[in-house]
């Protein structure tokens, strides 16, 4: 396989890439990129439009590029500028930021406490930058003040229940004593006195600017909407279908995604019948949950207890993904603590990527919040998700693969999100093919992971399409095997990012289809490894385009 930079179809991802890292500071500040680390996002009708402006030109360009010729690569690059930009502009007519603003989980109060970690502040020049992004946290807050007045002067606002947590979330945020705030304690500064700086700054700006939007927010609780379905939101139906195409790349009917979800759930539950009757309680999942939760050995005693335990299970993936991949990343990855402050409003755990020069590792964030509820037999599938050989392997392979341009590796993810959750929640299947899970217990674990993301098609969709109430869908979780606290933390979730809760077990059955389908043509010629090498080796991709393209890069064995 052969990359040529100077093919026009790879100089205008170069292009669009260095633009939008422009327009985007910390995104550029998540991959290692410096140059704009003095300075945040515009959220502002001039940033919008700036925005909008690139997404047009890019999109106007990529289209005079000629098919004819192109290799694969460059014709899947071409492809997915032209869908990320033409659904970044149907988002911008929608407007779908005066809802983004509002959000508990990373919404525009969490931004500053996540860039101070992956921002170093070591030398003079550094801090000066950090210094100046917090000084630029002010009117960025103001910006995003002004589109709460918007959203309310529109009708085009966020859920009640989206609004009230993260009000709360704001709340406690200005009641930390500045010097304990995490901007200040994750800064990563040189000394004492250049942490000091960090505070005066925080003090003057951060904590005037979150009061203000605290305030704003209180304002804007009367006009959020009280049914928590995008549906009832103006334009609702067909910003949920954006949502949809913009998550899974797939033109899919809600009810068609209700349906999946149902029948995935039925057969899972299947399979989780089958381990509670070995251990002797017949058909009761609820009696074998109680005894997963019952038992004192299966919940760690303290966070630190759980961080290794999550370290111990990527040690021992490690030790046998060579029997399963050709290919490893270079790139390690750590494990940490979801920070106190967000850990209430957040997910069991999540994922961010290394930096492109190798001096970070891939981080792998557990939520030790309500550690009573936490359990051993859910904590593995879900590290052998994020981490190893999840996203972990997923996003650094596509990281460091030299095939593709900046903008396949980096920026695809765009365009490729069922994939990448589709990869994740593959990985829990096979990490059981590859014998990681210790006892039926965590196979159980396994499979209430898989409850899960089936259970998120039907809760999703029927909350945002079918009218279903906030509660429907926590009963529902709870009846598939989630904790009243995941239940709850996960319905929020959904409520406030409409379908992404979709791109997991959607993701998931496209890989698995294509699997059996080349299995099945192969017969015992087909290699696993090389599969997995093929799925992980050209970058985040629309699920149209890997269905497509997977069986020529795995030719018929002569």
């Amino acid at each position: 396989m052969t990359f040529d930079p100077t093919a026009p179809v790879n100089r205008l991802a170069d292009r669009f890439w260095e633009a939008l890292l422009a327009l985007n500071p910390s995104t550029a500040t998540v991959y290692g990129d410096e140059r704009y680390a003095d300075r945040l996002e515009d959220p502002t009708e001039a940033g919008r439009a700036a925005m909008r402006s690139l997404f047009e030109s890019t999109l106007a360009e990529a289209e005079t590029i000629p098919e004819d010729g192109l290799t694969t690569e460059d014709h899947i690059t071409r492809d997915m500028l032209g869908v990320i930009c033409r659904l970044a502009i149907e988002q911008d007519d929608q407007r779908f930021d005066l809802l983004r603003v509002v959000d508990q989980i990373n919404g525009p109060q969490t931004l500053l406490a996540q860039m101070v970690q992956f921002q170093p502040a070591d030398t003079p020049e550094r801090l000066d930058k950090l210094i100046a992004r917090i000084h630029a946290y002010g009117p960025f807050m103001a910006a995003n003040t002004a589109l709460l007045e918007e959203g309310r002067a529109t009708g085009l606002t966020a859920p009640r229940i989206t609004a009230e947590r993260t009000v709360d979330q704001l709340e406690r945020l200005v009641a930390i004593p500045p010097e304990a705030s995490p901007v200040v304690e994750m800064a990563r500064v040189g000394s004492d006195a250049d942490r000091d700086r960090v505070l005066e700054a925080v003090r003057d700006i951060v904590y005037p600017a979150d009061a203000m939007f605290l305030e704003g927010l209180r304002a804007y609780l009367p006009a959020s909407r009280k049914d928590p379905g995008i549906w009832s939101a103006p334009n609702g139906e067909a910003i949920y279908r954006t949502q949809i195409l913009t998550w899974t790349t797939l033109d899919i009917d809600p009810a068609e995604v209700h349906r999946i979800g149902l029948e995935e759930l039925i057969a899972i539950q299947d399979e989780q019948r089958a381990i509670a009757r070995s251990a002797g309680l017949g058909d009761d999942l609820a009696a074998y949950r109680a005894m997963l939760d019952a038992d004192p050995a299966n919940h760690p005693a303290t966070p630190g207890e759980m961080l290794q335990r999550a370290r111990e299970d990527i040690d021992r993936a490690l030790a046998v993904a060579p029997r399963y991949f050709g290919r490893l990343p270079r790139a390690g990855c750590d494990v940490k603590a979801v920070e106190a402050f967000k850990e209430k409003d957040s997910p069991f755990a999540y994922y961010y990527p290394p930096d492109l020069e190798g001096n970070r590792p891939g981080t792998y964030y557990a939520n030790t919040y309500d550690l009573s509820s936490r359990m051993y037999s859910s904590l593995a599938t879900t590290t052998y998700h994020e981490a190893v050989p999840g996203h972990h392997f997923q996003i650094a392979l596509e990281m460091e693969n030299p095939h593709l341009n900046v903008f396949r590796r980096l920026g695809a993810r765009m365009a490729g999100g069922a994939y990448i959750e589709g990869w994740g929640l593959y990985s829990e299947r096979l990490a059981d093919e590859m014998g990681l899970f210790r006892d039926d217990r965590e196979r159980y674990g396994m499979l209430s992971a898989q409850a899960w993301r089936a259970a998120r098609l039907v809760v999703d969709s029927g909350m945002h399409a079918l009218r279903w109430t906030r509660q429907q869908s926590i009963d529902f979780l709870l009846a598939a095997g989630l904790t009243s606290t995941d239940a709850t933390i996960e319905t929020d979730r959904y409520i406030t990012w409409p379908a992404q809760a979709l791109t997991y077990k959607l993701g998931q059955r496209q890989i698995e289809l294509l699997r059996r389908e080349l299995t099945a043509r192969d017969g015992a010629r087909f290699d696993l490894r090389t599969f997995h090498d093929e799925v992980l080796g050209h970058g985040s991709l629309p699920l149209a385009t890997l269905a497509r393209e997977l069986p020529r890069w795995m030719p018929a064995p002569a």
